[in-house]
């Protein structure tokens, strides 16, 4: 029997999630998605950027990810409204709920997408076409919004099904399909080939997904080496990588954070460095995990970046070991004078918690609690085990380092998604 697997994707995720709470529970008398309209950020805190938009404002050129000021120079109409992650959160627990319903072997991809492994379950829901047009109906009845189904034998050729004309749309790729409906694309819409990818090719002559599947493999290896052979592998419609129910262990954390205003001091920027180092060694206790290569990546006024790494000579997930590796990075990259708009830490090199620690002289100092010697790192591993619990139970904003007690431009845990957009206060909205 041949495998079956599903790619489901919600349409406009953000705003189509937001039209219909909108809709639904406050009351509202517009529907969002037939506006010219973008979930975007603030700009006034140089968050604006388009998040989620809809079909009419597709029409007027707008793209995901440009910044509100381009939109807006497109569309000087533009409805804006400002995201509400919680909300996502709650919708996408539902979305993937219906899913799970119909199969155990279902893969969060993303927080609007999925791939559903429905082998073997004609029996049990018959034909899959018939299945997909099914699940779209139900998951517009009972939650509001519309998605795509992709069908075919693999996660690849779903997915590209998936990304066929939308919304609310059930399409199969299967390998037959692939010259007529899959070849004439452009390579750009081919998973894994991105501007830089098409730039080069366009050099070969390749502009289709097509030219692609019938280009000459060791070409594409000797520009490309082994990328040249998987994007190869996959205009060809081959993909052999599995529906994984299970989430993989994190393979590396980091935060990063736009700040409100240029930051031209090292103390400025340490700030910034203890609230991103705060997030993520909270993040590494609560998975118990540590890490030992860290990463520093700043962004410049004018968009430059720069980074550097280094490896720690011990695991960690210790607040201040983060932060002190950080500054030194930071310290070495930034060049003292030019303003930063951007600052980011990460880390890779995960190892699980029972990691053993060579002791150093250095690290050692006199407890008058125990009369001996104890290592620094385990009074500071205590103080970061008491705040996350103090946290746990009251909330993140019950501790506070003393640095960041007066300091109302800076949050004392940054990075992520800020608690700005976690929620919105509706009162303030047009609906």
């Amino acid at each position: 029997m041949k495998p079956i697997i599903f790619h489901v994707d919600v349409n406009n995720a953000f705003l189509s999630w937001e039209a219909v709470y909108r809709l639904k529970h406050l009351g509202g008398r517009t529907d969002l998605r037939e506006q010219v309209c973008v979930v975007g950020g603030d700009a006034q805190k140089r968050h604006g950027i388009v998040l989620a938009k809809s079909l009419p404002a597709k029409a007027c050129g707008i793209q995901t990810g440009e910044s509100l000021m381009e939109a807006r120079q497109k569309c000087p109409g533009l409805f804006v409204v400002p995201p509400h992650y919680r909300l996502y959160s709650r919708c996408s627990h539902a979305f993937m709920d219906i899913l799970r319903e119909y199969t155990p072997g279902v893969e969060q991809y993303s927080i609007d997408e999925a791939f559903m492994d429905m082998s073997g379950t004609q029996d049990l829901w018959g034909d899959p076409i018939l299945t997909a047009d099914t699940l779209r109906r139900r998951i517009y009845q009972e939650l509001g919004f519309t998605v795509n189904i992709g069908i075919s034998e693999n996660k690849l050729l779903a997915k590209m099904a998936s990304d066929f004309q939308k919304p609310d749309r059930t399409h199969t790729l299967f390998p037959e399909e692939i010259p007529r409906k899959m070849w004439p694309l452009p390579v750009t819409d081919l998973f894994f080939v991105g501007r830089a990818s098409f730039s080069r090719l366009r050099r070969l002559g390749i502009c289709t997904i097509g030219e692609l599947a019938h280009a000459d493999r060791e070409l594409l290896r000797a520009h490309f080496k082994s990328y040249g052979e998987v994007i190869w592998n996959y205009a060809n419609g081959r993909d052999s990588a599995q529906v994984e129910t299970m989430v993989p262990p994190n393979k590396g954390y980091g935060n990063s954070t736009t700040i409100a205003f240029d930051i031209c001091d090292t103390v400025s920027a340490g700030l910034v460095l203890l609230s991103l180092a705060e997030t993520i060694g909270t993040r590494l206790r609560r998975d118990q995990v540590r890490i030992q290569v860290i990463a520093v990546s700043i962004k410049y006024a004018d968009f430059t970046c720069v980074s550097h790494q280094k490896t720690l000579p011990a695991s960690t997930n210790i607040t201040n070991e983060i932060h002190h590796a950080a500054m030194e990075l930071f310290q070495e990259a930034w060049d003292g004078c030019t303003p930063i708009r951007h600052l980011g830490i990460h880390t890779n090199h995960v190892r699980d918690n029972t990691d053993c620690r060579q002791l150093h002289l250095l690290d050692m100092e006199p407890s008058p609690l125990y009369r001996e010697e104890v290592p620094c790192y385990e009074k500071l591993a205590q103080a970061d085990t008491m705040a996350d619990q103090i946290r746990g139970r009251f909330g993140i904003d019950s501790l506070k380092r003393a640095v960041f007690v007066k300091q109302n431009a800076m949050d004392h845990m940054a990075g992520g998604i800020t608690r700005e957009k976690m929620d919105v206060d509706y009162d303030k909205e047009r609906l």
